[in-house]
């Protein structure tokens, strides 16, 4: 039936076949102008692949600080030093908030940050002992690949050596943020003092090497072009054939408000929700054969589009995020509750699971 339905698209006959797809393969879909058979056949390869489960995690998202030494034109949350809103939470108050994530049900912390300047390593490593010790259930979540590589140029350490101090004081997995699109040729439009997308994804191998694993992102909807969002999915495919360590490829849409590239009008309209369906079935069809989770950041979206995307190939989403500061920054509501994602997957006709970090089911709606 679905070979009927797409034509003469040779990509789509591919990714029925379940072929890897190829750069061009990639270039065709995102240019193809059907998007419910693009969304039919994701949806298609999402069932094979997973079933008819929507899992998500119930997370508490800890911002540790937002004094950053970057200055990301993307970005809406970070502050200077010494800025009237800066905040540097202490280890008593990380203790306070990690009681409240507990309290909450959450079973992660997710915790991320700016590059802070002058935080020296032992900060890092006595949170995450903190946590551990006090809560030893609770997966700890933490930096970024650029975090992990800013900390190595502050420190004056390897980021093997940061990586293997930081999981010895109780680092369980990382975030997949900070890696934006990989290409330099946008790249360097987007950000400002961050590592390169090849740093990002040799931090990131160095991890999954050690038996960290971590999530990986991908930051669209801004100033890009096709190609780099198809050379983003086929780095992190790569990878992924080579550490098998990405749990799952979270996409996530730009949130325009109160970004510089909003300031300097270089994008004065966040992209439009037929774009966002058309990013997560291709992030689908681009790994199907490599990942099995493609998550839909209901937070970026908003619970009703959150769910059409579930039927353009998404299978997760994400969590609770609990306490989200980001992309609350940029003017999103970023808090619910478990109950509520569930009565969202069940409302499209879905099984609702939650998961633990590693996709482990812990209970059935």
């Amino acid at each position: 039936m679905l070979e009927q339905l797409v034509g003469d698209s040779q990509a789509l006959d591919r990714a029925i076949a379940g072929e890897e797809l190829s750069y061009k393969d990639g270039l065709e879909l995102m240019n193809y102008d059907n998007q419910h058979i693009l969304a039919a056949v994701a949806d298609n390869s999402r069932k094979k692949l997973v079933g008819d489960t929507v899992t998500f995690a119930a997370s508490y998202y800890m911002n540790y600080t937002n004094v950053c030494a970057a200055s990301c034109q993307m970005c809406a949350f970070y502050r200077k030093d010494g800025a009237d809103d800066a905040y540097t939470l202490t280890s008593q108050e990380i203790e306070q908030r990690v009681g409240i994530a507990k309290q909450m049900g959450a079973t992660e912390v997710h915790i991320v940050g700016g590059f802070h300047p002058t935080l020296p390593l032992e900060y890092y490593e006595d949170m995450m002992k903190v946590i551990k010790k006090n809560h030893p259930q609770l997966n700890i979540k933490a930096l970024t690949a650029a975090e992990i590589f800013f900390l190595s140029k502050l420190t004056k350490n390897s980021t093997k050596e940061i990586l293997s101090r930081l999981k010895d004081a109780g680092l369980d997995s990382m975030p997949g943020g900070g890696a934006e699109l990989f290409h330099p040729d946008i790249r360097d439009k987007i950000v400002r003092g961050k590592c390169t997308g090849q740093q990002w994804l040799d931090v990131i191998e160095e991890a999954h090497n050690m038996g960290i694993q971590s999530n990986v992102t991908m930051l669209y909807g801004h100033i890009e072009k096709p190609e780099h969002i198809i050379d983003h999915l086929i780095k992190i495919r790569e990878l992924q054939k080579k550490t098998k360590g990405f749990i799952t490829l979270i996409p996530l849409k730009f949130s325009l408000d109160n970004t510089e590239l909003e300031q300097q009008h270089l994008v004065n309209n966040e992209c439009s929700s037929l774009y966002d369906l058309k990013i997560i079935a291709l992030s689908r069809l681009m790994l199907a054969n490599v990942l099995n989770n493609i998550s839909v950041y209901w937070v970026a979206y908003g619970k009703k589009l959150a769910q059409v995307a579930l039927s353009n190939g998404g299978s997760d989403l994400v969590g609770t995020a609990f306490s989200e500061e980001i992309y609350r920054a940029a003017g999103k509501p970023t808090a619910s509750s478990i109950e509520e994602l569930a009565t969202m997957v069940k409302e499209i006709g879905r099984s609702p699971a939650q998961r633990n970090t590693h996709f482990g089911i812990l209970q059935e709606f």
